[in-house]
Formats: structure tokens, C-alpha cells, sequence
């Protein structure tokens, strides 16, 4: 099987839901410049995550204050077009094949409108421009409620899935609603002739073992992780699932700086095979800067009048090849992350990853760094390799003694 080039990143949602898009193009592009072919960004990185937000809520009381605070969460919120569906399962294949009939004009017009804010038309029009297979998180509003969801993004089809996060943890059942399980549907696509089967469990659904076995039990050997879980443990969970599944894993979640939101805009960087590189935009294209054998230090840097970042070169920089082009690695990891601190206090530390089917991490986990893409180059047919002595959804499941089902999910495994 040829290599497919998995990447992740760790930005921030901006100010605004327009920006966080304009962001997500910026971060498609760079992955497409890096070979990356599919590319997972974090739990409601559009519409944004309400870390440390409580909406003037207290048992037995609420305050105007913290209405007006949801009201505009509320409106940042992305509409995909989808209903609220039985039991918040949406309209399933009907949205996605956009067979639901459009909205009327306002004032009652008899001239249709697209369904939605135009937020799916945007994500499949940057798919099918980069070439990148993008699955990011979301935070999307259908009827009243909110329900944070991710879609899966083909550069070819469009949106080929979506699913809602069926347990919100904690105080987010405050603002979201519970999706349908029948949502953790599985989809495949084909990558350079590779068949992948993915699906992703939303931060700590990752926790619900039943949860992981839905996912295990349709044959899927890439396991998508978008969360807003920033503490060591979980790569552990991450290694866990790796193992337990015997799939690929890609998490992804946003560094925070404290105060707001992260400056992935104004400042653009890579991880790469050699290690951190530097670049700049100019004219929408991604210039690598030269690299100090010092690159773990922050580079000092200086911002033009149109806010790009320009790094200051030093006589000691050394030149490299770009990392655009892919290159065979001989360990078989084509990133890694950086510990470095960018300065600042940091509110969510990150901490995206990339895991292999016997648990080993070959990218990550990426602390403090809300603007670098970290990748690696997988061969799929390692999945196939670790069911030789574990499948866990198959025979090893002992599913002549145990009975696994999911309301309103068809569980048959999808073909390799």
C-alpha cells in the first residue's frame, strides 16, 4: 500500500466564526503544500469551545447576563442545513445527498434559498480546492438546541457525514444537546487506492468504552479524536485505543493562549521531518524560511504593515529543502511536535497527536503551539497486520457469548 500522510493540528478558534474559516483555508492550504492528504482540527473549532464559561447559571438560578453570553454563543454557531432529526440523529442521508427541500425567502418569497448559513458550502469548496480530506469540529445549531458535532469533508463528494456528540460532558449539557447515537455511522473513502474506513469519537466519548466498541465494530482502522482534554493523560487514551483498535489515531485539540483566542492569522509555522520551519505569506503562498540550528528558541521576528510575520534571518541560518515535497523517513514518522513554550500563559496547552495501531506515537503530542501542522506518513496495511493476534470487534470479541447493538446504527463492518 502506498504511505498516506495523516496531519493534525492544534489552533484556536477566532474571533469570529467568518475568521475561524478564513483560518481553516489557511491551514488546508498549508497542509495541501505539505502533502498531507487528510486533515483533523479540533472540537468545536468552529463556533468555538466555551472553556471556563458558565452562562450566569447556578442550581436553582440563571441571570440575564448569562443569557445574553448564550444568545451570542448561540449566533457564532455554524447552521449545516440539517434538521434536529429523532432523537437529534439530524436527517442522516437526506442532508447529506442535500435532498432536504431549501428555505424560503424571507417574507415568504416564493425564490428558495440553500439550506444553511453557507457555512457546508464553504468547508466542501476549501476540500475540493486544496485537495485535502478535512474532518473538523463544530459547534452547529439546528431548531434551538446547539449540538457539537464534526463532519467529514471529501475534496471529491463534499460532506460525505456528520455525526452529533451523543454525551456532552459535564456542564456542557447546559448548552448542548445530546445527538443520537444512530450518528456514529462510520464512512469510507479512498485515499491514493487505500480504502480508509474513519470515525470520530468527540473528546471523552473517547471515555464510553461502548462508544469505542460502536466504532470498532464497523471495521474502521482510522479513529479521529478532536477534544478540549489538554492533560497528559490522554495520549495514554490515546495509545489505548491505538492498541485496543488496532487502527491509526489522530487527535487533535486547541492551544489557548490565556485572554483569548490563539494568532494562527498573523503567524504561520510547520513541523516538519527536520523540525520546526518558519515561513511567511506572500501573495498566498507559503515561503519557508531559512532555519537556525538553534530552532528550538522562539526567532525574533517583526510584522509588515499588512500583519504577516517576517522572522529575522542570521548569519549562522542554514538552508533546507522544502517540506513540501514528500520524503521517505526511516522511522516512519514524516512530524513532530515541539515542546517549546511561545510565551504567554496558556489557558488549553494542546496536545494533538498522531498514534499507530500497536500504540507507539508518531507525532505529538503538540503542547503550546496554536499554528503548527504535525503529520506523519502511515501504511495502513499495519491495521491488518495487529489483527493477526487482536481484533476486537471480530472473533476476539467472543460475539457468539457477548450481544453488542446501537440504537438506530447498523453495525455491519464496512470492507477493507
Amino acid at each position: 500500500m502506498p504511505s498516506i500522510r495523516l496531519g493534525t493540528a492544534s489552533p484556536s478558534t477566532q474571533p469570529t466564526t467568518a475568521k475561524t474559516l478564513a483560518l481553516l483555508a489557511t491551514l488546508a492550504r498549508r497542509a495541501a503544500s505539505h502533502s498531507i492528504d487528510l486533515l483533523l482540527l479540533p472540537e468545536a473549532f468552529l463556533g468555538g469551545y466555551p472553556r471556563g464559561s458558565a452562562f450566569g447559571c447556578v442550581v436553582g438560578g440563571r441571570s440575564t447576563a448569562g443569557r445574553d453570553e448564550f444568545a451570542e454563543y448561540f449566533e457564532q454557531a455554524v447552521d449545516l442545513g440539517d434538521t434536529v432529526g429523532q432523537a437529534g440523529a439530524g436527517a442522516g442521508e437526506k442532508w447529506i445527498r442535500r435532498e432536504l427541500d431549501p428555505t424560503t425567502a424571507a417574507g415568504g418569497e416564493e425564490q428558495k434559498q440553500q439550506r444553511g448559513d453557507g457555512t457546508r458550502e464553504e468547508l466542501e469548496k476549501i476540500a475540493r480546492e486544496t485537495g485535502v480530506f478535512i474532518v473538523t469540529g463544530l459547534v452547529e445549531r439546528a431548531g434551538g438546541s446547539l449540538y457539537c458535532a464534526v463532519v467529514y469533508v471529501c475534496p471529491t463528494q463534499g460532506i460525505i457525514g456528520k455525526r452529533r456528540k451523543v454525551m456532552p460532558t459535564g456542564t456542557e449539557r447546559l448548552i448542548w444537546a445530546q445527538g443520537s447515537p444512530a450518528t456514529l455511522r462510520a464512512v469510507s473513502t479512498t485515499i491514493r487506492g487505500v480504502r480508509i474506513n474513519l470515525a470520530a469519537a468527540i473528546c471523552w466519548e473517547s471515555y464510553m468504552p461502548l462508544v469505542r466498541q460502536a466504532l470498532y465494530s464497523q471495521n474502521i482502522n482510522l479513529y479521529l479524536a478532536p477534544t478540549a482534554d489538554a492533560r497528559d493523560a490522554w495520549l495514554s487514551l490515546m495509545r489505548t485505543v491505538g492498541v485496543e483498535g488496532r487502527c491509526f489515531v489522530v487527535s487533535s485539540n486547541m492551544a489557548v493562549r490565556a485572554g483569548g483566542g490563539g494568532h494562527g492569522e498573523a503567524s504561520e509555522e510547520t513541523v516538519s521531518p527536520g523540525g520546526r520551519r518558519m515561513s511567511v505569506a506572500v501573495d498566498g503562498m507559503e515561503i519557508a524560511l531559512p532555519r537556525s540550528p538553534t530552532h528550538r528558541r522562539r526567532r525574533k521576528s517583526v510584522f509588515d504593515e499588512d500583519g504577516n510575520e517576517i522572522v529575522l534571518c542570521c548569519p549562522a541560518d542554514e538552508d533546507e529543502n522544502s517540506a513540501s515535497s514528500r520524503k521517505p523517513t526511516t522511522n516512519g514518522v514524516a512530524g513532530e511536535s515541539s515542546t517549546e513554550t511561545q510565551g504567554g500563559e496558556w489557558s488549553c496547552r494542546g496536545g494533538s497527536c498522531i498514534v499507530d495501531p500497536f500504540g507507539e506515537v508518531l507525532a505529538g503530542p503538540q503542547w503550546e503551539d496554536d499554528h503548527g501542522i504535525i503529520f506523519a506518513d502511515v501504511d495502513f496495511r499495519e491495521c491488518i497486520k495487529g489483527r493477526l493476534d487482536l481484533d476486537a470487534a471480530g472473533s476476539y470479541s467472543r460475539n457468539d457469548s457477548f450481544k453488542f447493538s446501537v440504537e438506530g446504527l447498523d453495525l455491519d463492518p464496512l470492507p477493507y
